[in-house]
């Protein structure tokens, strides 16, 4: 029984009392309540506080309401017992046939297990990464790489449907600055001073003289090493973000804002709405009044845009493009960029941070024998998605990016996560799933197999075994949390405690899956591969949620 089940059976309870005339509540009974594992032994196997919340509007005492509840929660299948503790607070205790259940409810499900509904029907445009193609995907980049895959993995399995694009800064001075270097290194010229250095700057000019051995005598040499060097630097980093398991469903050209009228599109339809003015020559965005420090200049006295000009109309072409909520990541330097970007989703009569909503991620920093490591070898100034894949390898690294909130500031000790043993989280993990798939084989070679028609919850009745089963149950509500308040590390942060729960049951004897010696297999060894077979399914898709493979030996 999960904590779903639990909620929907307290929620039928209040519907029967509001129908007998026992209690009244004006607003009605709720949709859903809440309920936990509580944090103390002895206190049932859940608790919820609905009675605490619900005793004002139904103008009874707290644990009077309780009472109530509690009478008539205890004739539901599946509950074994429920006792009022406190002001009012609701200790429950599951049966043990009606907990074990679950197990062979998990093992059914397979890989379904712990989606959820909670955004049936949303569109989200989850734009992340987003690097600029003037070097390798540096370690700020790859952070988002982690985190918005995963977070996108979250969204759709709590029923959203996600495009996953990337937004291709084609346009701009950056992108002029990085031809000039590579012009420079044809021709045998220092760097420019505002330029880009690093050994990848002479590997991606060599490769354009490749494509166009007379690129130096063209009518317009940089503007070859531009085009060719751009295409070039991207392919690179879709490369790279392939290998690390991110891929995207959009590639975004930010020049095709400029070159097809979408800036003017986008201005047009702002001043229609009354939120665009003209002054001192240039066109300005009224943000100010939409909570922004101040007006905004969209379109310079000299007639070029400002880059403020192309957000304008990216966001009203998604919108176009039929997305009700979109999300973007940004680096912890764009964090002033917030207030512009959600007067500007007000301006276009939208709802900020419902329409648009902008995450923004922290710095990285790895350590390798405790020392920070600040420069690439092939960058030369900057840690790439490279060099933390050949410390680590794809898994370490995307589970150790993804493992905690992207608002914080992290460190990432290099020896740790390199290493095969269980200092290492994702390790540790990872190697509860093998040992899942470990004894399921073993049991396999007995001639076991799980059979749902056959299999006996009830006989899963020991400490151990109830408190594994409570904490597989918490699958859905954790991935529901991750998606509504786009924290995927705290998948990672359960499949740790899981993983914990259950190597505890594993080393307890009394609860050994396997006969001993010749004994015959019975029923509780049956049941206890079910339960073993729960648990690799909720590792195996945990794991996936956060990009991260699940191996079967290790």
């Amino acid at each position: 029984m999960t904590p779903e089940q639990l909620s929907t059976a307290v929620v039928d309870v209040l519907t029967a009392l509001v129908d007998e005339g026992a209690i009244t509540l004006p607003d009605g009974v709720p949709s859903t309540v809440t309920v936990e594992r509580p944090r103390q032994k002895g206190h049932g196997d859940y608790a919820t506080n609905v009675a605490l919340q619900l005793a004002k509007k139904a103008g009874m005492n707290p644990r009077a309401l309780g009472e109530q509840v509690a009478e008539k929660l205890k004739a539901t299948d599946g509950i074994a017992d429920v006792e009022i503790a406190g002001p009012g607070f609701l200790n429950i205790s599951v049966e043990a046939g009606a907990q074990g259940k679950l197990a062979g409810e998990i093992v059914a499900a397979g890989a379904a297990y712990g989606n959820n509904s909670s955004f049936n029907g949303h569109n989200i445009n989850l734009e992340f990464v987003s690097a600029n193609p003037t070097g390798p995907l540096h370690l700020g980049g790859v952070r988002w790489a982690a985190v918005g895959d995963a977070l996108g993995r979250v969204l759709e399995a709590s029923g959203a449907e996600v495009t996953r694009e990337y937004y291709f800064n084609d346009h701009g001075g950056q992108i002029d600055r990085f031809a000039r270097s590579l012009l420079a290194w044809a021709q045998g010229q220092p760097v420019p001073e505002d330029g880009y250095g690093g050994a990848y700057i002479e590997e991606i000019a060599k490769q354009v003289l490749a494509k166009e051995p007379n690129a130096l005598e063209s009518d317009d040499p940089q503007e070859v090493f531009r085009s060719i060097g751009v295409e070039l630097m991207f392919a690179e980093i879709k490369q790279s973000l392939h290998d690390f398991n991110v891929d995207f469903d959009v590639y975004f050209h930010e020049d095709n804002l400029h070159k097809s009228g979408a800036v003017e599109r986008a201005i047009e339809k702002l001043r229609e709405l009354g939120n665009v003015y003209e002054k001192d020559g240039a066109i300005w965005l009224a943000t100010e009044k939409f909570g922004d420090d101040k007006d905004r200049v969209v379109i310079k006295a000299d007639g070029q845009g400002a880059y403020f000009s192309g957000d304008l109309a990216y966001y009203l072409d998604k919108r176009e493009r039929g997305f009700d909520r979109c999300f973007i990541m940004l680096g912890a330097d764009h964090h002033g960029y917030v207030g512009r970007m959600m007067a500007m989703c007000a301006a276009f009569g939208d709802t900020p941070h419902e329409n648009l909503e902008i995450l923004i991620g922290q710095m990285v920093n790895l350590l390798r024998d405790g020392q920070p490591m600040r420069m690439s070898k092939r960058a030369g100034t900057v840690v790439t998605i490279d060099d933390i894949v050949e410390a680590i390898g794809v898994d370490a690294a995307r589970y150790a990016l993804a493992r905690y909130s992207s608002d914080s500031n992290i460190d990432i000790d290099l020896d740790l996560w390199a290493k095969a043993d269980s200092a290492n989280p994702v390790y540790y993990v990872q190697y509860v799933h093998a040992r899942t798939c470990r004894m399921m084989a073993n049991a396999a070679d007995l001639g076991m197999q799980i059979d749902l028609d056959t299999f006996e919850p009830e006989l899963l009745t020991h400490e151990r075994e109830g408190e594994l089963l409570r904490a597989l149950a918490e699958l859905p509500r954790v991935v529901a949390t991750a998606a509504e308040l786009r924290e995927p590390h705290r998948v990672a942060r359960y499949l740790e405690d899981t993983a914990g729960i259950f190597h505890r049951w594993y080393d307890d004897d009394d609860c050994r899956m396997l006969p001993k010696g010749d004994e015959p297999v019975a029923p509780i060894n049956l049941a206890r591969l079910a339960l073993v077979s729960a648990a690799r399914t909720v590792f195996a898709n945990g794991l996936g949620l956060l990009g991260v493979s699940a191996p079967e030996r290790m």
